[in-house]
């Protein structure tokens, strides 16, 4: 497709796998929750190259269970925070969708929790995001191995930094059947110009760090003209899958207009296909968070596509 053609020129390609090889995977720990119990996981998705993150499994006599990545936002302590061990409590999602009956896998980011010595210069990739979206693949690539899992019930949720990989990875891997992002994107040419902007060298300089995508720096000069893609082509890429957008009013990173203006883009994308009630998006009035209401709304969205 062409958008992952133009997504893979901002971020490098997408390595080769063997989706049939499952990753292999250490069990380092476990604690017993609400309805669940949660492991501490070892899992090598290339060779030498391993991650850590939380697999929650529910506690009831289910046979096969829906199941969930979970993508945290830009937080030191990684999967603690979607485990709800950060200070906002409103991004414990990871830990909810696990109380509420979720198969439950949530992967630290390079540069953050257990990966926060990750060094971006030696490994393979041209971007800390395509390593997330290969990551993020291989941890459905388990799931999909597990016999408690529903292979054909899986979706990914995550905030911030968590909000936009869900949305990638998304587009990668149609066996995600259900998207939702909290405060994750807007339009690149609404993208809040404020500190990080100025300290980075531009309206889309904070993405060219070297834990997001580089090459709009090297390649594209932070223009957003010559930048291949933007956020309502990989929408459009994931449809007519369900797609759920909580984009605050008082979002100060990611401009609720370009969330707008890319939902009115998008919208006849998912009218063509017959999906209109796929897509969906909610402006609490909020900053940069992930509030409760919208929060349980998402949940059910979520419960009406891989609880049927």
């Amino acid at each position: 497709m062409q958008i992952l053609d133009s997504m893979q020129a901002a971020m490098g390609k997408l390595p080769a796998r063997d989706a049939r090889q499952v990753p292999q995977v250490q069990f380092l720990d476990s604690v017993s929750g609400k309805n669940y119990k949660r492991f501490t996981i070892k899992m090598l998705v290339a060779e030498s190259e391993h991650i850590t993150a939380y697999l929650y499994i529910p506690s009831g006599k289910s046979k096969k269970y829906p199941a969930m990545l979970a993508l945290h936002e830009t937080s030191p302590i990684g999967k603690q925070s979607v485990d709800g061990q950060d200070k906002n409590k409103n991004l414990a999602y990871a830990r909810e969708l696990a109380e509420r009956g979720y198969v439950v896998i949530a992967p630290d980011y390079p540069s953050f929790g257990d990966s926060k010595d990750y060094d971006f210069a030696a490994d393979r990739y041209e971007s800390a995001t395509m390593k997330g979206i290969f990551n993020h693949i291989r941890c459905v690539d388990f799931l999909v191995s597990r016999k408690d899992v529903n292979a054909h019930q899986i979706g990914v949720i995550g905030h911030s930094l968590g909000g936009h990989n869900a949305i990638f990875v998304s587009a990668f891997d149609s066996r995600l059947k259900v998207v939702v992002t909290s405060s994750g994107w807007t339009l690149f040419d609404f993208y809040n110009i404020g500190p990080a902007s100025q300290k980075y060298g531009g309206r889309l300089g904070p993405w060219a760090q070297d834990r997001y995508m580089p090459l709009l720096r090297t390649k594209y000069n932070l223009d957003p003209e010559k930048t291949p893609f933007d956020f309502d082509e990989v929408i459009a890429a994931i449809a007519p899958r369900a797609f759920f957008s909580n984009s605050p009013l008082k979002d100060s990173n990611f401009d609720v207009k370009g969330v707008k203006k890319g939902i009115e883009n998008v919208s006849p994308v998912y009218r063509l296909l017959g999906a209109t009630d796929h897509l969906q998006a909610r402006y609490p009035d909020s900053g940069h968070d992930f509030p409760d209401q919208v929060r349980f709304e998402a949940y059910q969205f979520i419960d009406t596509i891989l609880k049927k």
